[in-house]
């Protein structure tokens, strides 16, 4: 995530830069990669009130950019403010991205959404592997998904019913059980 910080009609605080690279550090643990820029904007305004500070998140995703502005007199409350309702914007578009996938994805690949999408086993490596589709769609599946079952249980071949999920770079199984 690229990350751009201006401080207007003032010199930036150590504490601040310091507040703003741990929300930074949280945003990437939460949205990597969906997050593309972040630009944070403190400013002073003296016509707000006395001491009055705007703080300003402007987060650039995909097919989509989030504002939020946060007016008071404390530059840190206001920072802490303005990432948690940041937080919780990039949280709902990613439900409804991820709504509109799983629907989609009904419809087109007739994914089961309740979690009982046949496939069978299509590779597997010391610690992951792939399912196929009926419909010859290939979803990862790491270990950890395992349920009542270990990598070893595991044979080319073999069926299963999973539930998936969108990830980083396809689908992949949140869970996976002896089909």
């Amino acid at each position: 995530m690229e990350l751009k910080v201006e401080a207007r009609n003032l010199d930036m605080r150590k504490g601040w830069q310091e507040k703003i690279e741990e929300e930074r550090e949280k945003l990437i643990r939460h949205y990597a990669g969906f997050v593309l820029h972040l630009r944070v904007t403190i400013e002073a305004t003296p016509g707000y009130k006395e001491g009055g500070y705007e703080v300003h998140l402007i987060a650039s995703v995909p097919q989509d950019t989030v504002v939020v502005k946060r007016w008071g007199g404390k530059v840190r409350p206001l920072l802490v403010e303005a990432f948690d309702v940041l937080g919780l914007q990039l949280k709902e578009i990613v439900r409804k991205k991820q709504d509109h996938k799983n629907q989609k994805s009904a419809k087109t690949q007739g994914a089961v959404l309740d979690g009982n999408a046949p496939g069978r086993i299509r590779s597997l490596f010391p610690d992951y592997g792939f399912i196929v589709t009926p419909d010859e769609q290939e979803v990862f599946f790491h270990q950890n998904s395992l349920k009542d079952l270990s990598m070893d249980d595991l044979n080319e071949g073999d069926s299963v019913v999973f539930s998936m999920e969108d990830g980083d770079k396809g689908p992949q199984a949140i869970w996976v059980k002896a089909g």
